[in-house]
């Protein structure tokens, strides 16, 4: 995937250091997939896959069933997921995806953070043409015999396949993302993470000092409790 997937996951292990912030994206998450399909994660796939993601993450165990069984409350608040598209400085475009209880107050927030790095909130459209989504299930790479695996799986939708440092990655397009995790589940494949990812379809070139603002507008979004991901084509 080159250098815009090692930027794409050293900024998410990055995110991932910060423990509270995770856990409590995390604990969003266990929420919407409660509310939208019951606390059952044998009968909630998108549950299931929040565990999942939550321990791969190191979430507590204890933690994961408290937010499950909060979540079960009729009185607990719900949560909306949004996505803003935007233009970051020097013209990248930037995903900014969220989940809030608060749809204006996480607007402004965005907003205040483009403005003040002399970016712009866009319109729906503009900008999530030139990414193109797909679904990534990362698992230890352990005995698997990454060809084999390629050839086992395409049937299933997989587009593409990498391992790096021990850990495999599999890609395949949105709409294939259930019948994947169903395959992999069939064989014993214990996923550490599935998620949802952006992959631009045509980068913007920066210097070194441009790069470092975007960088420093990243973290910021980063720090924001409503943000969950942000994605950029920048190269």
């Amino acid at each position: 995937m080159g250098r815009a997937f090692e930027f794409r996951k050293e900024r998410k292990f990055k995110r991932w250091d910060k423990m509270s912030k995770v856990f409590t994206r995390l604990g969003k998450e266990i929420v919407m997939a409660v509310k939208s399909g019951g606390p059952d994660p044998a009968s909630n796939t998108k549950l299931r896959t929040v565990i999942q993601n939550a321990k791969g993450a190191s979430m507590p165990k204890d933690r994961i069933e408290a937010a499950i069984k909060r979540a079960s409350n009729k009185d607990e608040k719900d949560y909306e997921e949004v996505v803003y598209e935007c233009y970051g400085p020097f013209g990248v475009a930037m995903i900014v995806e969220t989940s809030t209880d608060n749809i204006n107050r996480t607007v402004a927030n965005i907003r205040s953070y483009f403005t003040k790095a002399g970016g712009t909130l866009s319109t729906t459209g503009s900008v999530s043409f030139m990414f193109d989504r797909k679904a990534v299930f990362r698992f230890a790479k352990g005995n698997f015999n990454v060809e084999d695996l390629e050839l086992e799986l395409i049937d299933f939708g997989l587009s593409e396949i990498d391992e790096n440092e021990g850990e495999i990655f599999v890609y395949t397009e949105f709409e294939d993302f259930g019948t994947m995790q169903k395959a992999l589940e069939e064989r014993g494949i214990e996923i550490i993470s599935a998620d949802f990812q952006r992959f631009p379809t045509t980068l913007t070139e920066l210097t070194e000092e441009q790069e470092e603002i975007i960088l420093k507008l990243i973290d910021r979004l980063d720090e924001d409790d409503d943000v969950n991901h942000v994605f950029t084509n920048m190269a």
